[in-house]
């Protein structure tokens, strides 16, 4: 007997993206807290930081659109890794 999973094609797709979303945010986060580094080790030029800063902030402003677009909060791409704990840091 074969068994067929009903699936739902908009749940689906909310799902994956939750999971890209989730990894965007992850790497968001970790190239802000390198920008950040680099700005407090004054590896930057005042360039530099002026691109980064507008590059980091432009990518959380399309990370809100995104979310609201398919419904997804900020709280939702933070993955529950059982003992390790959560995926992201809580943001400030």
């Amino acid at each position: 007997m074969t068994r067929r999973l009903e699936l739902d094609q908009e749940s689906v797709e909310r799902d994956l993206m939750r999971l890209v979303l989730t990894v965007v945010e992850l790497l968001r986060q970790l190239m802000e807290r390198q920008a950040l580094r680099r700005v407090e080790q004054g590896g930057l030029t005042e360039d530099q930081e002026e691109r980064i800063g507008l590059t980091l902030m432009l990518l959380e402003d399309r990370m809100g659109e995104l979310c609201e677009r398919y419904g997804i909060g900020r709280s939702d791409l933070n993955l529950d890794l059982g003992p390790l704990g959560p995926l992201l840091p809580p943001t400030e």
